[in-house]
């Protein structure tokens, strides 16, 4: 059995709702296959890549806190960390403990059996220099000989004792000592006393190969005297500057240079909102992005946009969908990098489509739409309504660019930020709210262009409902927990129905109050043109439009019984004469594929064409008092006689009327669809992130399965002595991939048995570690064939290769 750690020893002593604490805030660790231990959820705590995870989450007190202690090189005690970082009055001291609370509650920091405060060590190698502090000295005395330590001693005063470790020791309680730090110094030339104390308030130098380095490199003025004292480290290759121990610079910085803290928040002039104003703002705003979304998606339906050789959506397409739906850009590019990250649309060659999931979206209620589009926003790896780049340059909308976590946090701690404000207060100036975001989740990107940190984010959120008022909205806060539930039940209190019913005037227009529902627009898009969009949307009327609905096929009956079913009172009589005035017109005149031939029942109309002088581009020519014949090809004569106010229609080679009905482009699924009948998961889809929340996932529960269990598990013995495996998955690959722990051999038989995504660190043929998320995964000792997200394609991975696991 492998000896408990302290952190799972820790764990073993919580109670229950402690570890529930725990496994609520590092659900990673908890994925399935679940851990069957407190040993083995310790273990899945500490991996780098579970860690990595937990950090842009943290504020920037426990940030601080935390690399605080990572100078200290813990075990190190509380009086000591708190000394560190000036904490020692009482409310400081208040802060701090509320500080280590939260750190212990994502397992980051913990106490041992002792009382001193442990660190996950993915944590403490978090930084490079954690307060601008190198390595301690016995770390960089690690290969100096023994006769080097006597003279470095010597040099001390001080006299060297027998052994290695001995002086190595007794160089180490020297340096160890302020005091005694200081008195050396104090005998120092005038150049060594300079170099010192200069870089005692720097970060360490730290050498970058670039080309041949240099062997030996020339020592720095006055650094031989402190290289002779064991003041500064050189590299035993002499590769690089010389360090300086930590010991030697914190008694170079004496006593009154503290480690930043900063437990409280910045400050944000608030005012008064009551919770019914905040709701109507969030509804109001809600339900007129919903319906531009709508709008946007249905314009991108019936032309689907063309992407750019570079990639991406163009400034122009960009324009072209903006002005067809009456949205401006910023909500055109939230909404096609919302749907897209949701399936709703998928590249489709030279093209971005909606895929047949829009067509499902597309028949739900606006609540459920926009729904669907808020959460895709919360776990957006990108800033959807940047239009620029740092030198000013446009950028295209669904670009592919590289997934940006940095973006995610900023959203994250706006909310955060708008969540501390005293219930029924908001932000006077939502822009106050940036230097917020920064201290509740330091690791978010600020790397815009803009006058006010975060200020895109936060017009985002304000576009959606999410900020309202300058107040957190109820959207906002079950946003926040990962309730989709909840959410789901706040979208449907806050956006009404979709209106199935039109106002139409006699000045021909449509005017629907709210989200016109699916059917209702498809309608009103197809007899008229629509003027603006938003909380009431209006359509206008027109011969051009009637014209366009004959030509696909409707008749006149059919567009006036259509009408009259969803209109809210009579028909108006100006709208009923348009119709049957444009029908009178439609198809007067006929035009057959030759290339081509136009006829009709009246010669007079006939002669007119051929005489008209705007049509003589067409070369048409007179072969009988109801034929004509053109020299453009159909499609053309078609588009230029209706441009001079005709309404003549096409015939196939049938000579039946052509409809012309725009069949919808669609894109398939953006998923690659499964191999053939090899594939073990074919058919099935990847398990939700769980960044989204699981609805079946009982914190409690689990924390009293893993205390009621043993605190250890054996570890499996190797393959080929017949381990008790829990499935032969789990054998095979623990008999290839020899080097991974058996938490991770769990976790990717468990993948591969379940069909379900997984990400590893795999070790590449040229040597490079890189990490790959892999789905539908197939088992073919040694190897694994899987679809690979990095790659988008398949690839095969050899086992041995496999270095760490973690769940997608």
């Amino acid at each position: 059995m492998k000896p408990r750690s302290t952190l799972a020893t820790w764990l073993g002593g919580l109670d229950g709702s402690r570890l529930a604490r725990v496994l609520e805030r590092r659900r990673d660790a908890a994925a399935a296959p679940e851990p069957r231990s407190v040993g083995e959820l310790a273990e899945r705590l500490q991996r780098p890549g579970s860690v990595a995870l937990a950090l842009p989450r943290l504020a920037r007190p426990h940030l601080q806190v935390a690399e605080a202690l990572a100078a200290l090189r813990a075990p190190a005690s509380r009086d000591a960390l708190a000394e560190l970082l000036e904490a020692a009055d009482d409310e400081a001291a208040r802060e701090l403990d509320a500080v280590l609370e939260a750190l212990a509650d994502h397992a980051l920091v913990w106490f041992d059996g002792a009382g001193k405060l442990r660190m996950a060590g993915a944590l403490r190698h978090a930084w490079d220099a954690p307060l601008g502090l190198d390595a301690p000295l016995e770390e960089l005395l690690t290969g100096t000989t023994s006769d080097e330590l006597r003279d470095m001693l010597a040099a001390l005063g001080v006299k060297p004792p027998g052994t290695k470790s001995q002086r190595l020791a007794a160089l180490a309680e020297h340096h160890g000592d302020p005091e005694r730090v200081l008195s050396v110094l104090a005998e120092a030339p005038a150049a060594t006393r300079k170099l010192l104390e200069d870089r005692a308030g720097a970060r360490p130098a730290r050498f970058i190969m670039s080309g041949s380095p240099d062997p030996d490199p020339e020592p720095e003025p006055g650094a031989r005297w402190a290289l002779d004292r064991g003041l500064l480290i050189e590299d035993r290759h002499r590769y690089g500057p010389a360090r300086m121990p930590a010991e030697v610079a914190l008694a170079l910085r004496g006593p009154g240079r503290h480690a930043p803290f900063q437990p409280v928040p910045p400050s944000v002039e608030r005012v008064s909102v009551a919770p019914v104003d905040v709701d109507r703002e969030a509804s109001a705003v809600a339900s007129t992005f919903a319906a531009g979304a709508a709008s946007v998606l249905s314009v991108c339906s019936t032309t689907a946009p063309a992407r750019l050789r570079s990639g991406g959506i163009g400034a122009r397409e960009l324009a072209r969908i903006g002005k067809a739906a009456h949205a401006d850009d910023a909500v055109v590019r939230l909404v096609l990098e919302t749907a897209y990250a949701d399936g709703l649309m998928a590249r489709n060659g030279d093209h971005v489509a909606p895929t047949g999931a829009y067509d499902a979206w597309a028949e739900q209620e606006p609540s459920e739409q926009f729904a669907v589009l808020l959460q895709a926003w919360w776990n957006l790896a990108l800033t959807p309504t940047r239009a620029r780049d740092e030198d000013g340059k446009a950028l295209p909308a669904l670009s592919g660019a590289p997934p940006c976590n940095g973006c995610v946090q900023a959203r994250h701690g706006l909310l955060a930020a708008a969540a501390r404000l005293p219930a029924g207060h908001g932000a006077r100036v939502t822009a106050d709210l940036g230097p917020l975001i920064a201290w509740h989740r330091p690791f978010a990107d600020c790397s815009l262009q803009e006058d006010t940190p975060f200020a895109t984010v936060i017009r985002e959120a304000e576009l959606l409902g999410v900020l309202a008022r300058g107040a957190l909205s109820a959207l906002g806060i079950h946003l926040r927990t990962g309730d989709p539930e909840a959410l789901g039940v706040e979208c449907r209190r806050l956006l009404p129905s979709a209106t199935a019913t039109a106002r139409l005037g006699a000045d021909l227009t449509a005017v629907v109050t709210g989200t016109p529902s699916t059917r209702l627009a498809a309608l009103l898009d197809s007899v008229a043109d629509r003027e603006t969009s938003g909380t009431a949307s209006v359509w206008r009327f027109s011969a051009a439009g009637v014209r366009r609905a004959l030509d696909a096929g409707h008749t006149p009956e059919g567009i006036t019984a259509d009408l009259a079913a969803v209109a809210a009172g009579p028909l108006p009589q100006p709208l009923s004469y348009l119709i049957a005035d444009t029908a009178r017109g439609h198809g007067r005149v006929r035009i057959a594929p030759a290339a081509c031939v136009l006829h009709g029942d009246e010669p007079a109309l006939l002669a007119e064409l051929a005489a008209h002088r705007k049509l003589a581009k067409l070369g048409l020519r007179r072969l009988a008092p109801t034929v004509l014949i053109s020299r453009s090809p159909l499609d053309a004569t078609l588009a230029a006689l209706r441009a001079e106010g005709y309404a003549p229609v096409a015939e196939t080679d049938e000579g039946t009327v052509r409809i012309e009905k725009t069949r919808p482009r669609r894109a398939a699924a953006a998923v690659p669809a499964p191999r053939g009948s090899r594939a073990r998961g074919a058919g099935r889809t990847a398990a939700p992130s769980l960044a989204k929340g699981s609805a079946d996932f009982d914190p409690s529960a689990l924390a009293t399965r893993l205390l009621a269990a043993p605190a250890t598990i054996p570890d499996p013995a190797p393959f080929e002595g017949g381990a008790p495996f829990a499935t032969d998955t789990e054998g095979i690959v623990a008999g290839w991939a020899k080097q991974l722990p058996y938490t991770d051999v769990r976790q990717l038989a468990h993948a591969i048995d379940t069909g379900q995504a997984i990400t590893v660190e795999y070790v590449a043929a040229s040597g490079n570690l890189t990490v790959r998320t892999l789905s539908r995964l197939e088992l073919a000792p040694p190897h694994l064939e899987a679809w690979c997200h990095l790659r988008e394609d398949e690839r095969v991975f050899t086992l041995s290769r496999v270095h760490g696991v973690m769940p997608t």
